[in-house]
């Protein structure tokens, strides 16, 4: 499961860096006005990213509790 987040964590980053380029070097060639909008997707794509990242932290916060109280009732 953590390799398959990690994987995710870096799709989601690179879904971002190319809508990005994307997007802007469509809106220098045809004009801001048309592709403006767009920037939404980079913005969702670094919002996963981050989400992603938040949620990996809790994750392996939670499962050291876990860990720990299963080693308190072992003793």
């Amino acid at each position: 499961m953590k390799t398959y987040n990690l994987i995710m964590g870096y799709f989601w980053i690179a879904v971002a860096v190319i809508s990005l380029i994307v997007v802007s070097y469509n809106g220098f060639t045809q004009g801001f006005d048309k592709w403006a909008g767009y920037y939404i997707f980079t913005a969702v794509a670094i919002g996963m990213f981050v989400m992603k990242k938040w949620m990996m932290a809790r994750m392996a916060k939670h499962e050291a509790y876990l860990n720990e109280q299963q080693n308190k009732s072992k003793s």
